[in-house]
């Protein structure tokens, strides 16, 4: 039989577009995305293996005492002169991947990372941070959120680590274990809340208005992966309403976040009023496949042994802060981290 002849599309007949066409569109402009992803992390990586093995052979002349500072200096303008069409051959720059080696030699763990991220988040990380605990954090951070080398430089010096690391919760014994290691990343001890541009004088009112105006940056601070639902939100039970102050999902977790502002001293009673936002949500709000909902209690400040207390028989998973508007002593200054061992443990499941 004579094959039949496909009819000839014309502009005209383009204009009503086949069926299926945005679905096949989007799967074609997915995995060309996908494709240049892989092409850039793959160029990332050799250059920063590049860069590694010119700061090995920059540490290793200069430790058999055959390069002076002056010669670094002169490799850098021959560099500069055979690939002139390539940055990063400076001679502060060829001192820095001298360090990028030293700093990493004989981290497995931590040469891998730093594959991972540009050499802008290597040098931001290298120079910012003081131990390897600190190094991982960021490098994974980095990596798993997408963070510009602007927001990393951001996270780093609103101490996100810190805070993290000594977050007030109840989350290992209220959460699921598999759920553990995203909890552990939204759960904060002290919010830098400065970007809002309050007065210290302020209602619980002008708090939450600044957040939404600002909602953007204040996701940043919260954490990834975080969609914002509304303010004051209305949940009613036998007839009688209530309003959560701001109520947000995180994709990950899978959950709903409900946040409480209090421009007061933590006291326990706001562990009581949080559990029943949070039952509450779960009866009615919480949908088929979803994870227990989360609270965080954001208040001016807190006692540490009151929250720990106030805490201790809470059957919800709730995260107690603070928060601040005006930048502060570094807290690193003002108590001690986890030991190491005790961060080490919280990293070691952060993919």
């Amino acid at each position: 039989m004579p094959k039949k002849n496909r009819p000839i599309l014309t502009k005209k007949d383009l204009s009503t577009k086949p069926p299926r066409y945005e679905d096949v569109l989007k799967s074609i402009s997915s995995k060309i995305k996908s494709a240049q992803a892989r092409a850039m992390s793959a160029v990332n990586q050799e250059l920063i293996e590049i860069y590694r093995e010119i700061g090995k052979t920059i540490h290793e002349q200069q430790s058999q005492g055959e390069w002076g500072d002056a010669v670094v200096d002169h490799l850098a303008q021959d560099l500069q002169k055979s690939f002139p069409g390539m940055k990063g051959f400076s001679s502060r720059n060829l001192w820095r991947m001298k360090d990028f080696y030293q700093t990493y030699e004989g981290s497995k763990k931590l040469t891998t990372l730093s594959a991972e991220i540009s050499w802008s988040h290597n040098i931001a990380i290298l120079s910012k941070c003081k131990s390897p605990l600190e190094k991982e954090f960021y490098m994974k951070m980095s990596k798993r959120n997408g963070w510009t080398y602007r927001v990393l430089v951001h996270q780093i010096e609103i101490e996100t680590f810190e805070t993290t690391m000594e977050a007030q919760s109840n989350f290992k014994e209220t959460l699921p274990t598999n759920l553990h290691p995203e909890a552990i990343l939204i759960a904060k001890d002290e919010y830098a809340l400065d970007f809002l541009g309050l007065a210290d004088k302020h209602s619980e009112q002008e708090l939450e208005k600044a957040i939404i105006r600002n909602i953007e940056a204040f996701l940043r601070v919260v954490g990834a992966s975080i969609s914002f639902l509304g303010s004051q939100y209305r949940i009613e039970v036998e007839g009688q309403e209530f309003f959560i102050d701001l109520l947000f999902y995180h994709r990950r977790l899978k959950s709903l976040i409900a946040v409480e502002l209090k421009i007061s001293e933590f006291i326990p009673e706001h562990v009581g009023k949080m559990q029943f936002y949070l039952s509450v949500l779960d009866d009615k709000v919480r949908l088929k496949g979803e994870n227990p909902s989360i609270g965080i209690i954001l208040c001016k400040s807190k006692k540490n042994t009151v929250v720990e207390y106030a805490l201790k028989e809470a059957n919800k998973p709730i995260n107690v802060a603070s928060y601040h508007l005006v930048r502060e002593l570094p807290k690193n200054l003002q108590k001690e981290l986890p030991s190491p061992e005790q961060i080490a443990k919280l990293l070691e499941n952060i993919d």
